[in-house]
């Protein structure tokens, strides 16, 4: 079973990358096929209806439905502000008036002559997407959005939170090996990607949201820092909507583990480069992998990274499960037979030597490939 595909980081120095940028309704598409853009560059727009707040005119005015029509200041399609009277009715023979005053701004979308209910829909919310990377529009999604193409290095992280952010990449440190603390931040690392090595201490992730960094990469984080910092548990469906000044990246996993030597050295080489990254990520169905993108000067190439490697000696893995989980190393042996493992389950499994020097064997679903 040599030809058995598994899951993998991408680590590129250079590949074609693509990326669909599309609004959450149909809209607008402000830009064409050929047209360079920047990550900021607003590529569509729409605008989110809001939502119909109701205003029970009959019950607050004491009267019968059609009477409270009747008694309305304003009609389905007029625009109503913020204390403006929108019902009035006199009792009494006239001597006493009541008023219905609407509490927020929007439109009259509703006039129900059952309920005597009048229907204000809030003021729509105008979304804008933008090209997320520097790179050429290669297509147009009618009404939907666009393709965007850009040619540069891709790092794939295992674990992120946070969103879409753009800026400079600083390396902080010396080694892969080195820890991201508080002290090695400092002013002028604000708006950047900044890269650690092992890990980062919470006072470095609070002081990176102090200074408005934009990212931390680095190879892992305790869990326990990585809460607090967010201030709830994590996520286990997806993440990439906290709402979190500096997004984080994770090459590795969770506790202390070094980068491994090629991520760093890759990142290293782009120190000083213009990257897009985004911490998303999703473990089930539909995998979502947290990234680093630095768009580079276009070389020529063949063949096209297709993203899917095959598992054969001499691949480079990463363990993903335990009791080896985060530990790098490569294929030495992939045994065809069925194995029973610890669990009782019979798997394929392969044989690994591990950058400690250890020998492993490890059922092949917990490795994903370390493409380049």
């Amino acid at each position: 079973m040599g030809g058995a595909y598994t899951p993998g980081l991408r680590v590129c120095p250079g590949t074609i990358v693509r990326k669909e940028r599309k609004l959450p309704l149909r809209g607008q598409v402000v830009v064409s096929v050929g047209d360079s853009v920047n990550s900021d560059t607003v590529v569509a727009r729409t605008e989110i209806p809001g939502v119909i707040q109701t205003l029970k005119i009959a019950e607050m005015l004491g009267l019968e439905p059609a009477e409270a029509v009747a008694a309305m200041t304003v009609k389905q399609g007029d625009k109503v502000e913020a204390g403006q009277v929108v019902a009035r009715s006199k009792s009494f023979f006239g001597l006493f008036t009541s008023e219905c005053k609407a509490p927020y701004t929007g439109t009259v979308e509703l006039v129900s002559r059952a309920t005597g209910h009048l229907g204000i829909r809030m003021p729509s919310r105008p979304v804008e997407v933008d090209a997320y990377i520097d790179g050429v529009v290669t297509d147009v999604l009618d009404d939907e959005g666009v393709v965007v193409e850009t040619y540069g290095a891709l790092i794939q992280g295992i674990f992120g939170v946070g969103g879409e952010r753009s800026g400079r990449l600083c390396v902080a440190v010396d080694s892969p090996g080195d820890v991201l603390t508080e002290d090695l931040l400092t002013e002028k690392h604000g708006q950047h990607v900044v890269v650690g090595g092992s890990g980062v201490t919470l006072g470095a992730l609070r002081k990176a949201a102090s200074l408005g960094i934009k990212g931390i990469v680095v190879g892992a984080v305790v869990d326990v820092d990585l809460i607090e910092y967010l201030g709830h548990d994590i996520g286990v469906a997806i993440t990439g909507q906290e709402d979190i000044v500096t997004t984080v990246i994770l090459t590795e996993g969770f506790g202390r583990l070094q980068m491994a030597n090629r991520t760093f050295r890759l990142l290293k080489s782009l120190d000083g480069h213009k990257v897009s990254i985004n911490g998303a990520t999703q473990i089930r169905a539909g995998v979502i992998r947290p990234e680093i993108i630095a768009p580079l000067e276009f070389v020529e190439h063949t063949d096209e990274d297709t993203g899917v490697s095959s598992l054969e000696v001499g691949t480079d893995i990463r363990v993903i499960r335990d009791p080896y989980f985060g530990a790098l190393g490569k294929v030495t042996k992939l045994p065809p037979e069925l194995v029973e493992i610890e669990s009782g389950a019979i798997v394929r499994v392969l044989e690994a030597k591990l950058e400690d020097g250890r020998e492993v064997t490890v059922p092949r679903a917990n490795v994903e490939i370390i493409e380049g």
